[in-house]
């Protein structure tokens, strides 16, 4: 499964907006899809994070724990985090890659999520990812907005 969002934010620079999308623990203020977010051990000099999700569907609630590596790193442009678990067993793929790009009167921000597993069935996490991202986005643009320096 995949989804993919862009973001506009007027009056950003790449540098602003990259900033919120470039380490794993800047997300749970913008994105409540992850709730918690921990350093752990570096993973061959990459930055790992335990990462918790966490998503509601009426009066349900999931949780799962990944651990998540930093595994590309283009300064202000481009970053991409990938599950890579300490043990033995395989694990299905979540791979999210944020990439910010300059554009007329602000920057603009693309993210793309990949997962290969079957957490709930792919159509009900869809529609849950689909609508996390898009709560996200918009927290986000606030967020940015909002900083002092603008």
């Amino acid at each position: 499964m995949h989804t993919s969002a862009t973001l506009f934010v007027a009056g950003a620079t790449t540098a602003e907006l990259f900033a919120h999308v470039a380490t794993l623990d800047r997300y749970p203020p913008w994105m409540r899809l992850i709730h918690r977010v921990e350093p752990v051990e570096p993973d061959a000099d990459r930055p790992a994070w335990r990462v918790e999700l966490r998503a509601r569907v009426g009066p349900f609630a999931r949780s799962k724990s990944l651990r998540m590596v930093r595994t590309r790193y283009e300064p202000d442009r481009l970053v991409r985090f990938e599950r890579v678990q300490d043990d033995d067993r395989d694990h299905a793929e979540w791979i999210l890659m944020a990439t910010v790009d300059e554009a007329d009167g602000g920057a603009t921000l693309v993210i793309d999520l990949t997962y290969t597993g079957k957490l709930w069935g792919s159509g009900v996490l869809q529609r849950i990812l689909d609508d996390e991202i898009g709560r996200g986005k918009e927290a986000l643009r606030r967020l940015v907005s909002a900083e002092p320096t603008r």
